[in-house]
């Protein structure tokens, strides 16, 4: 199946320990309208698998689901999947709530780097998923330039991401957040190759 990769569908450095069970449930500055950004923890596992699942199927099980699909769904997706992510200290996740629901999230690979991106610190935006009511809201681009400031203080000078090229959604959403796109790259699974292409955007460093 195609890597569920950064999208609007329906669109290193160490963190703080996970001993304590949520290291991290706080609000990242100001709401935005309605909304609440702050960073998962342990506890959001089951909501960011019900959630990431329901946005990879609407977005790549358009002709129904076969097995290969729903494993990776598994693989990726699971609440222990989360857990593990959770528990990675490159990783970091951001959530998007509204009324206290999870309507958003992306996650974050601090450290990650590409032969497609230039030389120096850079982090990967792995997953950026919305739900289908919120999409077209700024929740996208909201938790984009969160991402941003993180991965920014984290000492990255750069973020990339991949999208599949059948999310037309997802490219031109990027693309209208200043991305450049550096050319493309294959996502593989269970022997297969679906093409992505990789974006970029240059991280102005916080004073």
């Amino acid at each position: 199946m195609v890597k569920p990769s950064p999208s609007i569908e329906q669109t290193s450095s160490s963190k703080p320990s996970l001993a304590s069970g949520c290291r991290s449930c706080r609000t990242l500055g100001p709401v935005s309208g309605d909304i609440v950004v702050r960073e998962a923890c342990e506890a959001d596992a089951l909501c960011l698998h019900a959630l990431a699942t329901q946005v990879f199927l609407d977005t790549y099980a358009t002709e129904g689901i076969r097995e290969a699909i729903a494993r990776e769904a598994e693989q990726e997706l699971s609440v222990v999947a989360f857990l593990r992510q959770l528990e990675a200290p490159p990783v970091r996740v951001l959530l998007a709530e509204h009324n206290g629901f999870l309507v958003a999230f992306a996650s974050v690979t601090l450290g990650a780097t590409h032969s497609l991106v230039a030389k120096g610190p850079a982090a990967e935006l792995s997953r950026l998923y919305v739900q289908p009511p919120f999409i077209r809201r700024g929740i996208g681009a909201l938790l984009l330039r969160r991402v941003e400031a993180l991965a920014s203080s984290a000492g990255a000078s750069t973020l990339w991401l991949t999208a599949w090229v059948g999310n037309a959604r997802a490219l031109a959403f990027y693309a209208s957040q200043g991305y450049e796109e550096l050319g493309s790259t294959d996502h593989e699974f269970e022997n297969e190759r679906f093409e992505n292409r990789l974006f970029a955007r240059a991280l102005v460093a916080e004073t």
